[in-house]
């Protein structure tokens, strides 16, 4: 039996991440435009045969969540790049939405197949990371007194994931345009954390 050359398998390697990279280009091109392609279509797309294709992602669920983890890559990279850890906690913040916004824009749509196929909840336990950062960002901002303390602050956490994947489902029905919606988000979010007027405030029952 002849033995493998070593210059082959680097060049297998590489042959073999170039098409997990051509896939999650297609994928996410197919499942950002809010349609369901078949593991046909994608190979096709791809421009990989079916057995390439299920030899990297032996499922439709597991290319999925690939892709999905590949889109919260992005942001958090996006992020860490920005070393927000000297500015004030609402500065912080409004970076970090201008920022993840159009990565968020990017991929509106392929929320909405991951929430079909995957549901909020595994959905949202990719979003992991992400949501670390944000609560270390409004605990911050709790002890600066920048952020009201007056409500939990996983409370604060989830308000802030649901006004971001709303103001995602606005810009997909039309009612808010995409160039505006950074803009929108930032005022929402921090209308919601900064601490309430000093008259009468609303206090939440222990």
């Amino acid at each position: 039996m002849a033995s493998v050359r070593h210059s082959e398998v680097p060049r297998r390697r590489a042959d073999a991440e170039r098409n997990i990279a051509a896939i999650l280009d297609a994928s996410r091109e197919l499942f950002g435009k809010g349609v369901n392609p078949s593991m046909n279509e994608i190979a096709r797309a791809a421009g990989v045969g079916r057995v390439t294709l299920y030899g990297h992602f032996p499922s439709r669920e597991v290319l999925l969540k690939a892709v999905v983890e590949r889109a919260i890559a992005e942001t958090n990279e996006a992020l860490d790049v920005l070393g927000l850890d000297a500015e004030a906690a609402d500065e912080a913040l409004a970076q970090i939405i201008k920022t993840s916004w159009p990565i968020l824009d990017r991929y509106r749509r392929l929320r909405l197949v991951a929430l079909a196929e995957l549901g909020p909840e595994r959905l949202r336990r990719h979003h992991d990371r992400v949501l670390q950062r944000m609560e270390r960002l409004i605990a911050r901002g709790r002890d600066d007194r920048v952020f009201r303390t007056d409500l939990p602050r996983d409370w604060l956490v989830a308000t802030l994931y649901a006004v971001l994947h709303a103001a995602a489902d606005e810009v997909d029905t039309g009612r808010l345009p995409a160039a505006k919606a950074s803009d929108v988000l930032t005022a929402t979010v921090l209308s919601l954390l900064r601490p309430p007027a000093a008259a009468a405030p609303y206090t939440v029952k222990a």
